[in-house]
């Protein structure tokens, strides 16, 4: 068994602490991953605190996992000891199902997609995520890190740069297309840079003039203040496609008025509360109000080699193991520009 020194939450009002447990040795088809870096993603915190009441404790969270591979198992083909590898939202899935088999496996159908943390593997154990020093999976769900891509950077890549790359890849972001981005936080600044490096006439909202030169900085061809009386009716029906990152409770009835006719509005932000629609914002135009999680493992390679091609990375703040909780809460109040990543260094310091 493999020593593995992490951080885990006990409890859902317990803060992250040391946390000591054993990965298994790298089966045939394993690798076995030395972590350097992981993301913080804001549903680290909403299931380590039970927000979504699902929480399996012990619980080490972190899904963007990149690091160095340790140790093969006899069958790899993929990799070789010493390549730089990353691990997203899941470890594994039913792999017969109809989406499994088209390479979206986060809709096994089936239900048995196993997420990197908080979820039991195949033998009925607690998966473990990135807050730690090691991890295992199966070589079919570790991705390729492009080389020349700054790791820590390409972390985020594996949730946030994946959520937001498969719809804008889905809906078809391009040239010819108008795209919104509403939010400008982990999600928000990743669909920016994509859809402008796809080459569609990308547009940010945001109610704050001090995230004006940021959002241009990242891509935006033009940003739309919201707090400005009637700023809808100036851009009705002008949008193919809108993508909403923000998770917070939000009115999504002027946005839909954005639309042209067979348009669409993708929520990736997910609110903890219901989202209240009116039939006539939809009915009028042929609308389409849609979700979206993460991308199959398939369309995540194609996402990172894509930011290889183009030296995409996510804008991040490194932190320490000592700061998780600072950190969490900076998440919380979206007072991170734009992602925390967790330095693994500093686990041992």
């Amino acid at each position: 068994m493999i020593k593995t020194h992490g951080y885990a939450v006990q409890s859902a009002t317990t803060a992250p602490a040391p946390f000591n447990y054993e990965h298994r040795e790298p089966g045939p088809h394993d690798v076995h991953i030395a972590i350097e870096f992981c993301g913080i993603c804001h549903s680290d915190i909403h299931q380590a605190r039970n927000e979504w009441g699902n929480a399996l404790y012990p619980m080490v969270p972190g899904h963007e996992i990149i690091g160095i591979i340790k140790a093969v198992g006899p069958s790899v083909t993929k990799f070789k000891v010493g390549d730089r590898a990353g691990i997203g939202c899941m470890v594994d899935s039913c792999r017969e199902c109809p989406s499994c088999k088209a390479g979206e496996e986060q809709y096994c159908e089936r239900g048995a997609t196993i997420w990197t943390y908080n979820s039991y593997d195949k033998q009925g154990k607690l998966t473990f995520g990135g807050y730690a020093d090691h991890i295992v999976a199966d070589e079919e769900f570790v991705l390729k890190v492009p080389a020349g891509l700054d790791p820590a950077g390409a972390a985020p890549l594996l949730c946030a740069g994946i959520t937001t790359y498969s719809p804008l890849r889905h809906w078809g972001a391009g040239p010819g297309k108008k795209v919104g981005v509403i939010g400008l936080g982990g999600l928000g600044h990743m669909a920016l840079k994509f859809s402008h490096a796809f080459g569609a006439q990308t547009v940010q909202f945001t109610t704050s003039p001090s995230k004006v030169a940021d959002a241009k900085k990242l891509g935006a061809d033009d940003v739309i203040l919201t707090r400005e009386p009637d700023w809808e009716k100036k851009h009705a029906g002008s949008f193919d496609f809108i993508l909403d990152c923000v998770a917070a409770k939000h009115d999504v009835t002027p946005y839909l008025s954005l639309l042209k006719r067979d348009g669409t509005l993708c929520t990736v932000g997910i609110p903890s509360e219901p989202v209240a629609i009116h039939a006539f914002s939809v009915a009028m135009g042929r609308k389409s109000f849609a979700g979206s999680a993460i991308g199959g493992i398939k369309e995540t390679q194609e996402m990172l080699d894509f930011c290889g091609q183009h030296n995409i990375v996510s804008d991040i703040e490194m932190t320490s193991f000592d700061k998780i909780e600072e950190a969490w809460e900076r998440v919380i109040k979206g007072d991170v520009k734009y992602r925390f990543v967790l330095d693994i260094k500093t686990l041992h310091a």
